[in-house]
């Protein structure tokens, strides 16, 4: 008897399904020019507006009219792809600028691009780890799975510290041989908790035990700083940083990422990283948008003031109410809801009675009994948004029994 393939993979779906985690997509079309708002077609073939709570647009950078304009010039100008891999034939000027444009942000003496964050680290902490013999890593326990990937990917010793704990950190440093070549990789804003790195603290760690750091600013770049560099510019850390990777798919509202660092740091992983040398490279048209988007948020704080406007107004609100959000300091505000099946009520509640969508967060990306939702008040909700969103949650905290549950 042969193995019967179907019947195994659809074991595997009930049972993510029966655990209350198995993750439906919602069919949106975002509107140009209308952001939070947007169009859900919904399984029945029917339409109906929206307003998205959970977008990582968190600046509305993607509906800009210079971001819009640079990538239609692009797009007219050079046509839709890049026509290859960076080493054959697609390495674009705008390429070139885009890169300046990053190593100026951060200070350091180059920048590389890759097809998204996730590929960035993967690429970077797997290929410095590969170069450094007897190298080890040390990640913070909440790491993104794109660079828990890539220190796999580098076969290096990996010992890992507690979330934020600077002294379990030192404590493991202390045990390495002080003559082996050292990471620290972390992030400066962590998206599930919304709570922010002790960057500084980290940065001592690393000069007193010799050790390369490696900072995650995905949810920082564009954000935090006066020229939007990220957590590490705001505290006035960046020179303290070997490297920085980001996202343009967040606060700068398109889509790829990137490394900066010293020039042979970046070179090295330009030259060695499979992830960066056989991935067809981005299209003229988003590279153009993105560096709209990165230029614009070096001069402007327009955008970053109204975010932070709103988080403060909504924080404010649901600490009032009581509500069990992780306040974690950042603009992430992680809703604990503590039950899949609950989580993913309250979502189809949110969305059903209320227009309003929200995607339940559930494991493994966080622990099981902390399933939350993830809420963002971005630049482009208003206050009258804000508080909508917050009286519906007080609402549905004080009324539904089985929320009341899961929070006990």
């Amino acid at each position: 008897m042969t193995f019967d393939y179907t019947r195994h993979f659809q074991g595997c779906l009930d049972g993510i399904k029966k655990e209350g985690r198995y993750r439906i997509f919602a069919n949106m079309e975002r509107i140009a020019g209308r952001f939070p708002k947007a169009l859900y077609h919904a399984p029945d073939g029917s339409s109906r507006e929206v307003t998205i709570w959970c977008s990582n647009d968190y600046l509305g950078m993607g509906q800009h009219p210079k971001v819009l304009k640079a990538a239609h010039e692009a797009l007219d100008s050079s046509g839709a792809g890049a026509g290859g891999t960076r080493n054959i034939s697609g390495t674009t000027r705008y390429h070139v600028q885009l890169e300046a444009s990053l190593a100026d942000l951060h200070g350091k003496e180059a920048a590389l691009i890759f097809s998204s964050g996730y590929v960035a680290n993967e690429g970077a902490l797997g290929t410095l780890g590969k170069l450094m013999p007897g190298c080890v890593i040390f990640s913070d326990e909440l790491n993104h799975a794109s660079m828990i990937h890539g220190m796999k990917d580098s076969k290096c010793e990996k010992r890992i510290y507690r979330h934020n704990d600077v002294e379990h950190l030192e404590a493991l440093l202390k045990e390495a041989d002080p003559s082996v070549p050292k990471i620290i990789a972390f992030e400066s804003v962590y998206s599930m908790e919304g709570d922010i790195a002790p960057i500084g603290d980290i940065c001592d760690l690393a000069e007193k035990y010799g050790a390369l750091t490696y900072l995650d600013e995905v949810h920082g770049v564009g954000l935090y700083g006066p020229r939007g560099g990220g957590v590490a510019e705001e505290m006035g850390l960046l020179e303290r940083i070997d490297m920085v990777e980001g996202t343009f798919g967040k606060a700068y509202g398109c889509m790829g990422g990137f490394i900066t660092g010293s020039a042979p740091l970046v070179d090295a992983v330009r030259s060695f990283a499979s992830s960066f040398i056989f991935t067809t490279s981005l299209p003229p048209s988003v590279l153009a948008a993105a560096y709209a988007a990165v230029e614009h948020l070096k001069v402007s704080d327009i955008e970053r003031q109204r975010m932070r406007r709103n988080v403060r107004q909504f924080k404010e609100t649901l600490a009032a109410a009581h509500l069990p959000f992780m306040n974690g300091g950042s603009h992430i505000v992680p809703l604990v809801v503590g039950e899949p099946n609950c989580c993913r009520e309250v979502s189809d509640i949110l969305m059903n009675e209320y227009d309003i969508y929200v995607q339940p967060i559930n494991y493994p990306t966080v622990p099981k009994g902390t399933e939350r939702l993830r809420l963002t008040a971005t630049a482009a909700h208003s206050l009258e948004d804000v508080q909508k969103m917050s009286d519906i949650l007080c609402h549905l905290w004080e009324t539904n029994h089985r929320l009341a549950r899961a929070v006990a």
